[in-house]
Formats: C-alpha cells, structure tokens, sequence
C-alpha cells in the first residue's frame, strides 16, 4: 500500500506534519518496503486558496491509498474521500513511527467532524 504522509521534512525521521496542504513536504511511501518519494510541496504551501486540494491532487496521482496527517480541512477531506482515500491521525510522531502505526492498524481514522477548516 502507498501512503502519503505530510511531513515537516524529506525522510522518514523527520515529524509528522499537523497541516496536510500546507506541509511543507508530502512524503509518499511504500508500506511495505518504506522507499519514499519526497514531494516539495511549496507550490500548495505558499498558495492564497486550494492548498489542501492541491495537496489531494498530489497524494491521488501518486496513488496513495491513506493519507498520515494531522488535520484536514472540509475541502481536503471531501476531495480525498471522492478518490477512496482515508485519513489518519499521526499527531505528535515521526513519518516512521505512524507508517509504522498505520501498518498495524494502530491510526485514528479521521472522520468528518475531525477536520478542520483552515488547517488544510
């Protein structure tokens, strides 16, 4: 499974980061094998609007299947969950720790009433 994961750096050890559409990095990574692709995301980071939808876009093209964030705004939430894809709750850890958490089904789902507007 793929999964992409907002990060406040490139590797794995860097920490989870709270915001998806503005983090400054969407690390995808493979469960299984934990390779990654780091993403630059200063493009959705610095954007005035649509941060979190750009955001969205990256993780469907990239195939990710979950998302490991802290919150996610209304429009995010939405357009993820048109593309099959859930969000967990990785607050406080390093990308590593909550790939590691989500490959034993240790993640908070985030439901609807979790995300939260402005923190795309």
């Amino acid at each position: 499974m793929t999964i992409a994961v907002s990060s406040l750096g490139p590797t794995l050890d860097d920490r989870v980061d709270e915001r998806f559409g503005r983090a400054a990095y969407l690390l995808i990574v493979d469960e299984g094998t934990l390779d990654v692709h780091a993403v630059d995301n200063s493009a959705n980071r610095d954007a005035l609007q649509g941060s979190g939808l750009g955001a969205a876009e990256i993780t469907s093209e990239h195939g990710a299947t979950a998302v490991i964030t802290g919150h996610l705004g209304p429009k995010a939430f939405s357009a993820l969950q048109r593309c099959g894809i859930s969000g967990y709750d990785g607050t406080g850890m390093t990308v590593r720790e909550a790939v590691e958490k989500q490959r034993t089904g240790q993640l908070v789902r985030l439901a609807e009433g979790e995300s939260h507007a402005g923190m795309d």
